[in-house]
Parts: C-alpha cells; structure tokens; sequence
C-alpha cells in the first residue's frame, strides 16, 4: 500500500497558522505588541518630525450632521471610540469571572478582592500625600490600576523560576482592580450628565435587556442598540467607554441555545482589543517629549513623583500587606507553591500600570505639562515596579524548578495530557479560570502548566472544590 502524503491545507496549518494562532495567543505578545507601539510612539514624538506627531493625533475629524455630529480630533476618537472595544472585552472578562469563574465563589473571590482593594487605597492615599497641591489632586486615579499585559508578560518571561500560582493571583487580583478601575472612571471623571441623553442610554440598556429576554440569539441586533447607547451615554457626558462596559456585562455568562455568546465575542474581540486598539491607545497618548529638558522638570514635578511612587510603593505595600493580613486572617488562601516572598513580587508587578493609568491621565488633566509629567512618572513607576518583582520572584526561586508545596495548601493534581488519569486541567481549575473559553485565561493556564515543566498543574482543593460545582 502506498503512503498517503498529508493534505496541503494540512501541511500549511502546521507550518504557518497553528504558529501564528500560537504566537496571537501567548501571554507575552500583547505586552510585546504594546511595548512596540510605546516605544514608536516615544521615537516620534522626540525625532525632527514631532509636529507631525501632534498633527496626526489632533486631525479633527466629523461624524454626521448637524446636532447630531460627533467632532473631535484623531486622539478623541480613540480614546472615547476605540477605547470603548477594550472596555467591553474587559467587561465580558468580569462577567465571566462574576457569573463562572472565581469570583462566584466567596472564598475563592475574597483573597483578590481584600489585595485589589488594599491595591487600590494605598496608592491613591501616597499620591494625595505626594501631589499636595489643589490643581494636581486630581490625578489620585492614575496608579490604582494595573497593565494585565505587561505584568503577566514579565511573569512569563520569567518561565519556570516562578510558581505557576503567581500567575493565577496576579490575574485574579487584575480582574478586581479592573472593576474598582471601572467604578472610578464612572464616578469620578465623568462631568454632570445631561439626563435626557441618560435617559436614551438607559432606555438601550432596557431593549438589550428585552432581547435576552426574548432569546434572541444573533449578535447584529445587539450590536445595532449597542451603537445607540455608546452614542447616547457619549453625548450625556459619562465616559461613554462606561457603556462598553455596561453592555458586557449584560451579555448572558452561559449558553443561549447551545451557542456560547460570550465565549464567542471574547475570542473574536480580544485579538483585536489586543493587537489594534491598545496599541493604538499607546501610539496616541504615549508620545512625551523629553528633549528640552522634560525629564529634568519630571524630577522636580509632584506629579511625576506622587504617581511613579504611588506605582511602585503603593502597589508592592497595598497589596503585599492585604493579601498577607488576609491569609493570616485565614479570609483567603494562596495559591498552591506560592511563598510569602512570592506574594511581595506578585504585589510589585501589579505596580505595572500603562494602558488605563493613561487613560485616566487624559481625563484627569487638561494641562498638558501635567499629562506630560504624569506620563513620565507612569512609564518610571511601571519600569521600577517590574525590576522589583521580578528580583523579588527570581531571588525567591533561585533557578530551581517547581517548589515543593506548603502543607496549609492541600492540593489536587491534574494533567493537560487526555492519557493521563485524573481531571483535565480545565475540569480542576474551571472554579478559577476556564481555559477552554476564555483568551486571557486560556493563555494563563496554559503557560502555568508549562512553567512547570511536567505537564502537571497543582491547584488548591478549594479551588478545585468550586470547579465541581461549576
């Protein structure tokens, strides 16, 4: 009998798309592709053309006609446009986690919850204390948040020499962050609403709501009342990404005549939020000019100061302290492998703030002397942040490999390999994180499991107590 060669549709899915897909889909490439973009967006911004960096991003730029026009500059559309697609793929992240995932479960939540909060006062309080003056106050929001892609970027380069729970609580603590990121957004830097116009985005809201409740299942009518809510939430003066968010959360966690909805959008939208809009958000607000003696003026600003330390120490203190007072207090558990000193280094990276640090920088300040300074003081913070946590990991671990697990920590143990006996690492670790769904989990998971060079993924029984019950 002769060999039958593979397909050539075969041969090309393994030489070229599966590596793609996996490349897409690593935890790294989003941290790289936004890396690439900050960095394109510093050269311009200090080369021979920076005014046509500024001329680009201030093009203005119409939509429609007449009372209903939306006018702005290239920047604006960005920031208030594009910017409404990564809050709405980070809103479809919480749901999941809120309706099955983690979050669910009042244990398995209380451990990020109690760390994303003591994250979130002790930086805003350091940068009150620091910033003093009256006019830079308003700042106080820009180092409570925490940049998932470079932090977990660190995490894996860092491979093997860190437990993969460190991974698994950095997330988790993200997602919580995420939402009190989101609450303040709303709440503090939105002008005085023009209540008809809230009245039409809420009125949207209500028909999505009325859709779900028909079973409607298609997409497009959903994403046609998505439109008129961002626009009517736009023009009531609430941030109008507040309505990404809002319509995310709105979209139904479990299947709706068999078709996962939600699983389906995040697989879709993520690529696109990753690798387009937040590199677009970088390349548009990340551009600082630091000729003329800007980094000098940036040692002497409060501003620069209270944020950059507000990142470094208020993050590694914030959340270092919490989760340690939390574990003792026996209100959570850590995560299986992980160390005290784990849990400094963990608190450090969540001291890398970029994307929406920046994006409250916009809304906080209109001088842009103060964007500039608070900008500096976001890239000096996160930079510092990093080298911290990831000297704190790797001094914690050596070059050894996977640590033997601490005994108040009883575990499970499940396999990626289908051979293998035992739960797939998506059935023991669904209470936490369902790789098989989601993009930014599925990634986690993944390189979790590979950091421990077995194939073998540890988790807590507790954990995996929560995924029986999924």
């Amino acid at each position: 009998m002769s060999d039958v060669r593979p397909r050539t549709p075969n041969r090309v899915r393994t030489a070229i798309i599966d590596p793609v897909l996996g490349f897409i889909r690593a935890e790294t490439t989003g941290g790289i592709v936004l890396l690439a973009a900050t960095l394109v967006a510093l050269l311009w911004a200090n080369s021979p053309v920076r005014g046509s960096y500024d001329a680009v991003w201030e093009t203005r730029i119409g939509l429609g006609a007449g009372p209903l026009e939306l006018a702005g500059n290239l920047r604006h559309l960005v920031d208030d446009g594009l910017m409404t697609l990564f809050f709405f793929v980070v809103g479809l992240e919480i749901k999941r986690e809120l309706v099955v995932g983690a979050l669910r479960d009042r244990r398995a939540a209380a451990l990020p919850l109690v760390a994303a909060l003591g994250g979130v006062l002790l930086p805003a309080a350091i940068f009150l204390a620091v910033a003093g003056v009256e006019g830079t106050r308003a700042g106080w929001g820009i180092p409570i948040a925490t940049d998932i892609a470079f932090a977990v970027g660190v995490l894996a380069l860092l491979g093997r020499r860190v437990p993969p729970g460190c991974k698994l609580l950095l997330l988790s603590i993200a997602i919580v962050d995420d939402v009190i990121a989101i609450l303040v957004i709303a709440i503090f830097y939105s002008v005085e609403p023009s209540t008809a116009w809230l009245w039409l985005g809420l009125a949207g809201t209500a028909v999505v709501i009325m859709l779900r409740r028909l079973g409607v299942g298609h997409i497009w009518p959903y994403t046609l009342v998505g439109l008129v809510t961002w626009y009517a939430v736009y023009r009531s003066g609430v941030h109008a990404t507040i309505a990404g968010v809002v319509l995310a959360l709105l979209t139904p966690a479990r299947p709706v005549h068999g078709r996962d909805v939600l699983g389906r959008l995040q697989r879709r939208l993520h690529p696109v939020s990753a690798f387009a809009v937040v590199p677009l958000f970088a390349l548009a607000n990340a551009g600082v000019d630091l000729r003329g003696g800007a980094l000098a003026d940036a040692t002497t600003s409060r501003v620069a100061w209270a944020v950059a330390t507000g990142l470094v120490l208020g993050k590694l203190l914030g959340i270092g302290t919490a989760t340690s007072l939390a574990v003792r207090s026996r209100i959570g558990v850590l995560p299986a492998g992980m160390t005290q000193r784990d849990v400094w280094g963990v608190a450090a990276l969540a001291g890398i703030g970029f994307t929406v640090s920046l994006f409250i920088t916009r809304l906080a300040y209109d001088d842009s002397a103060l964007v500039d300074e608070a900008t500096i003081g976001i890239f000096v913070g996160s930079l510092l942040s990093g080298l911290v946590g990831a000297t704190l990991l790797v001094r914690g671990h050596g070059r050894g490999g996977e640590r033997d697990i601490p005994p108040s920590a009883p575990t499970v143990t499940s396999s990626l390999n289908p051979s293998s006996s035992g739960a797939t690492s998506t059935e023991a670790g669904r209470g936490l994180y369902r790789d098989d769904r989601s993009p930014i989990m599925d990634s986690a998971l993944l390189t979790a499991t590979r950091a421990t060079g077995t194939g073998r993924l540890r988790w807590p029984a507790w954990w995996a107590r929560s995924a029986t019950r999924s």
